[in-house]
């Protein structure tokens, strides 16, 4: 028997778009979960440097040591889990996850702390990459601005709601840096189980070939195969590509090379941000370590502004797709690109002792409104852009990003030494002004390249060619 077109995709739309919501709910749960465990760890450096006997710089190793995870290992998870399926990656990275946090809360020294925060960073980034992949999975591109938005205020939001809970946890003496990575693992524990029992595979391809396996044992003909099989490479082949895949798109796709320049960049800045703020309040508001932790509720209070943001441009988008195709996204970043360098200004000439602290917190809600518009828009781009392959390109963006990110806190306490907060912010600020001609490029098609052309152009020609078909070996009398 042959599986018709119309039964295919009504198979598809219940595997694929049944409980769609759930799934993505549950997904970017664990996101913010991972972002809040990312920026909550510097709350807790007094009471590890007292009990640990450390210095200031390797505990700030152990902040960076995070973001190195991020950056690496979606460069294989990420295109393994197109090949073989994202659920696998979702449950292990997730238990894993919960593991690392219960090492670090019995870490004996700073180096066990070093080691956990590595690996924590190697299972969480599955909540960073493959949450975006999996959106792309399961709503078109037309549905993806709502679950796209979720997944960054997910990501941007938790990162103030971390330290914002974790700065109280610090400053009662009973509790402290500890009982932060416990109570991290039983939310995380929490979430994992809830992974377990909701998330269900969403890669088409992986679908498609248990579908084929299904049909050949119900009808007993081995001839029915889906296209992946049929024209599947050996391991080591396929290990290679999904490997080299997100670096090849990081190289030589002009859109992923400046977009993920971008967020890199911004996301540095938050993460030097997150390093430096509460020091920088404390020397010279007199703020005690629970204030400093309520100042990154700003985090989240920009992420909020940038949430609503997003409904905007949701309008814009549905206004001009149909003429401006994917760059109907990049409108909202044209405005966030300018107030971006606007909040950083703010923020770094107003923190100062004659100046209400309230002043300095609203240029910091400025740039992280800015910041969450830009991070939502780079990822649901580029997802809009690479279609099939967006986790690879979110997985060279990472590698960008994460790696910056890693940088710009192991020089935090320099710099600031060296220029003042004032000056330090300044010259983010104007690195961030000058690159504010990226989006307005991307509005003006000039930077789409081959491969998106040719991802658009074929789409459709992909999605019929992956449908499960009965496979014919070539028929040795049609031979030449």
């Amino acid at each position: 028997m042959l599986i018709s077109k119309t039964e295919i995709d009504g198979i598809q739309s219940t595997s694929l778009l049944r409980g769609s919501g759930a799934i993505t709910i549950n997904a970017c749960a664990f996101t913010g979960i991972v972002a809040a465990a990312a920026s909550s760890f510097t709350m807790g450096y007094s009471s590890m440097i007292r009990d640990l006997d450390c210095t200031l710089f390797q505990a700030t190793l152990g902040f960076s040591v995070f973001t190195i995870g991020f950056a690496l290992a979606p460069l294989v998870t990420s295109s393994f889990s197109e090949e073989f399926g994202r659920f696998p990656f979702y449950v292990v990275s997730s238990f894993m996850f919960v593991l690392s946090e219960v090492m670090m809360a019995l870490a004996p020294n700073v180096q066990a702390v070093i080691v956990a925060r590595a690996i924590g960073g190697c299972f969480g980034s599955t909540g960073a990459i493959l949450v975006a992949g999996t959106i792309a999975d399961i709503w078109l591109p037309h549905q993806r601005g709502f679950p796209i938005s979720l997944y960054a205020l997910a990501a941007i939001a938790s990162s103030g709601l971390g330290p914002m809970i974790a700065g109280w946890i610090e400053a009662n003496p009973s509790l402290q840096w500890r009982w932060i990575q416990w109570i991290q693992a039983i939310v995380s524990g929490v979430c994992s189980i809830s992974m377990l029992l909701i998330l269900r595979e969403t890669r088409s391809t992986v679908i498609l070939v248990r579908m084929a396996r299904q049909v050949r044992k119900d009808t007993g003909d081995g001839r029915y195969r889906a296209r992946s099989e049929a024209n599947k490479p050996c391991l080591m082949s396929m290990i290679a590509t999904s490997c080299t895949r997100p670096l090849r798109l990081l190289f030589t796709e002009p859109i992923v090379q400046s977009f993920s320049l971008w967020i890199g960049f911004v996301w540095g800045v938050l993460f030097f941000l997150l390093d430096s703020v509460s020091g920088e309040f404390q020397n010279i508001y007199g703020f005690g370590v629970g204030e400093t932790g309520s100042i990154f509720a700003t985090i989240a209070i920009g992420s909020l502004l940038g949430y609503l943001a997003n409904i905007y441009e949701e309008r814009l988008y549905k206004k001009y797709v149909h003429r401006k195709g994917q760059e109907a996204r990049l409108y909202i970043a044209c405005a966030a690109c300018i107030t971006l360098p606007t909040g950083m200004l703010i923020f770094a000439w107003t923190a100062r002792p004659d100046v209400p602290w309230i002043v300095p917190l609203i240029g910091l809600t400025l740039f992280m409104a800015s910041t969450f518009v830009i991070y939502q828009v780079v990822f649901i781009y580029l997802a809009d852009c690479y279609g099939p392959y967006a986790s690879s390109a979110l997985a060279g963006q990472s590698l960008c990003r994460n790696s910056l990110s890693t940088i710009f806190p192991l020089f935090t306490s320099q710099m600031n030494d060296l220029l003042t907060y004032k000056w330090a912010g300044t010259v983010f600020a104007l690195i961030a002004a000058i690159m504010i001609p990226i989006p307005y490029v991307g509005v003006s098609n000039t930077l789409l390249c081959a491969f998106v052309h040719d991802y658009t152009d074929s789409f459709l020609l992909w999605v019929e060619n992956t449908r499960v078909q009965p496979y014919l070996p070539e028929d040795p009398g049609d031979r030449g």
